[in-house]
């Protein structure tokens, strides 16, 4: 994956694995990997295109590892409903009091 004299560093690492189902993790060259087993329509949704452009600047340009491992999570959490668990608020036990108001 090399292109016009750039050489690819795949041995960088993303500084926290990204956990995967069943115990499996992926470090920069498992995502690369990764990132090609979806389906063709899945590849090329806006999530997964821009996780593939943030892998490529970290492996051909040596950027940032965060900006690739934040990509591929957002791709794979892709279809994630997000839901407010209500049981985790702490509760407030009255207004605080400011120091004017004594």
């Amino acid at each position: 994956m090399a292109r016009r004299g750039i050489v690819a560093d795949w041995s960088r690492e993303f500084d926290e694995p990204i956990h995967l189902p069943r115990g499996r993790q992926l470090v920069t060259k498992d995502a690369a990997e990764y990132i090609q087993k979806p389906p063709e329509a899945e590849q090329l949704l806006e999530a997964w295109q821009a996780a593939v452009e943030a892998l490529l600047l970290v492996v051909e340009l040596n950027g940032p590892t965060m900006m690739a491992r934040i990509g591929l999570l957002r791709a794979l959490n892709l279809n994630v409903q997000r839901e407010f668990d209500t049981s985790r608020k702490d509760t407030h036990c009255g207004r605080r009091k400011l120091k004017r108001d004594e």
